[in-house]
């Protein structure tokens, strides 16, 4: 077991062969913390980081195995002896309208985006109730607080799970020293809606033209070009960590703060427009 000096902590992050993953990792490590790297594949893992640094623990992880990822928390437990900060980052987008998706293509996006993780929850916090110490960062989408995208229902839905959780978690965790907070990026610039990330439904319905389109612009319209920085994102995160009082929401981008103005704007309106009709729906006793 490696003895951490003080001040440094030590990361585990899923999905940190790329992208947002990669990104955090990276920077976590030049700041000189620890790192625990997850991904489905060690080939993967060896092409980004050094396999000689002490301060990097690669880890071929099926996330959706509970038995893989709890032998995973156990190995960077007897490497590292603590973890500090927990990065449910890995997910992938799920296209397809509800009527059209499959059971079998729900449930697996949910496997992956929600269960997963819980998998990886279930598992650190024994370690981090006892440390009485850690911070939980959950990796949703601005999908995961507004979700009015035709053709995005499974991945939407999976995100808006996560987003709760997080907010269950923050309030159980509190008086244990535990920190939780969900992270909502806007578009980011990653392989997200390539064809090797990206799943589309294997049926399509002619009548949702509005899903078609949707998809449309995201695969040939966004790909690339998105506004999100991964390694500013990163950044933030990095931030976020160091920070004695984080938020439990973090909203990251521009896009994603205007997307979130604009549904608590709709929701402050629904509330107006309904207040009365709503409140008389309690008891008059």
């Amino acid at each position: 077991m490696q003895q951490q000096k003080k001040g440094v902590s030590v990361w585990f992050i899923t999905g940190a062969a790329r992208g947002i993953g990669l990104a955090l990792a990276r920077q976590a490590l030049a700041q000189g913390d620890a790192i625990v790297a997850t991904s489905r594949t060690l080939a993967s893992l060896h092409l980004v980081f050094d396999e000689e640094n002490p301060n990097v623990l690669p880890l071929e992880v099926d996330l959706v195995s509970e038995t893989s990822v709890q032998a995973a928390i156990e190995k960077t437990i007897a490497t590292f002896g603590r973890i500090d900060r927990v990065v449910n980052n890995a997910g992938y987008g799920q296209q397809g309208t509800i009527e059209a998706l499959t059971d079998a293509e729900l449930r697996r996006n949910f496997d992956v985006n929600v269960f997963a993780p819980l998998h990886v929850l279930r598992h650190v916090l024994p370690y981090l109730r006892d440390q009485r110490s850690g911070h939980i960062f959950n990796v949703a989408s601005i999908v995961g607080f507004q979700g009015g995208y035709a053709g995005w229902g499974s991945y939407v839905g999976s995100k808006f799970a996560l987003a709760g959780l997080t907010e269950t978690l923050a309030v159980e965790l509190a008086e244990l020293g535990i920190k939780a907070t969900v992270v909502y990026p806007g578009p980011i610039r990653t392989g997200f809606l390539s064809s090797e990330s990206l799943v589309v439904a294997g049926r399509t319905i002619d009548a949702y033209t509005e899903a078609k389109a949707s998809l449309d612009l995201h695969l040939n319209g966004l790909d690339g070009k998105q506004a999100g920085d991964p390694e500013k994102l990163a950044a933030l995160i990095l931030h976020v960590a160091a920070t004695a009082e984080p938020p439990v929401h973090l909203f990251a981008g521009k896009i994603a703060n205007a997307l979130a103005e604009e549904k608590m704007l709709t929701i402050h309106k629904n509330l107006a427009a309904w207040r009365i009709a709503s409140d008389a729906t309690d008891f008059t006793e």
